[in-house]
């Protein structure tokens, strides 16, 4: 149901967009200008793709604390992606901040008592593809000459996505139609629900270019922890999942790493 449901939001981002730039024309549209350029945003789309179906896939494996604790080393992917590409470098002490960032997790999957190593894999991957990302959609929101804003890179890589997205439903939940159509006869008010859930992913996906034009991408994907701090916690208390205290220990190492993140983006700017 995961997968049908990313790709029903991916549909309703393209109706939002198009609405918003070629009807109410809330901002200019613009034409892609080179097949560069069109490479690069499917490519941004795959790759968005990509951590949506290994981030799904990881959930069947692992606890939704531990998963969240292993995202919280999307910086980390983030600073190695950004200076491969950009060759742009930050102060070594933001660099020093994200090393118990990546060690809390270290420590937190040897105390995690529903280690899988299979979906580790998955939910690793799927993290250095969301780094990947920032730092792609960072080059398409400000090369000069080549510069999109945030609603056309969004109206023109949904599409794509919804291509791309639309296979892996059918070979992952080949019932997916069935289960849809049973679970909305059920429940009546889970459409409505969906819809609003697309509304809302609109607004996350527009505030998640606007932040990474204006600030960097490593920025976003620290912000992006906190909000996995939060999922921890609510995951603990909610699905009740099994924690020891060595992997509390690794969940609070990497919060703090995050913290210091945090404070040295705003000393060493």
């Amino acid at each position: 149901m995961s997968s049908k449901k990313e790709n029903l939001l991916i549909f309703t981002l393209v109706i939002l967009c198009y609405v918003s730039i070629v009807l109410l024309k809330i901002t200019p549209h613009q034409m892609i200008k080179s097949r560069p350029q069109f490479i690069k945003i499917a490519t941004l789309s795959v790759v968005f793709c990509g951590s949506v179906v290994g981030g799904n896939i990881s959930l069947r494996y692992l606890a939704v604390s531990f998963n969240q604790a292993v995202g919280a080393t999307t910086p980390f992917f983030t600073a190695l992606f950004a200076y491969m590409a950009t060759l742009k470098r930050e102060a070594w002490v933001t660099y020093a901040a994200l090393v118990p960032v990546v060690a809390g997790v270290v420590i937190a999957s040897g105390g995690e008592p529903s280690f899988h190593f299979f979906g580790f894999i998955m939910c690793l991957s799927a993290t250095a593809a969301r780094a990947f990302k920032s730092v792609l959609q960072g080059i398409l929101l400000s090369s000069e000459g080549e510069k999109l804003n945030s609603m056309n890179l969004l109206l023109y890589m949904s599409p794509i996505a919804v291509l791309v997205l639309l296979p892996a439903v059918l070979i992952m939940e080949p019932d997916v139609m069935d289960v849809t159509m049973s679970l909305g006869r059920e429940h009546k008010s889970m459409w409505l629900l969906l819809l609003l859930n697309s509304f809302t992913a609109y607004a996350a996906n527009l505030s998640n270019f606007l932040v990474t034009k204006h600030t960097s991408a490593l920025t976003l994907q620290v912000l992006g922890n906190a909000k996995g701090a939060v999922a921890v916690v609510i995951s603990i208390l909610l699905f009740r999942n099994p924690v020891t205290v060595v992997g509390m220990a690794g969940y609070t190492i990497t919060v703090l790493g995050v913290a210091a993140y945090g404070e040295t983006k705003r000393r060493f700017r």
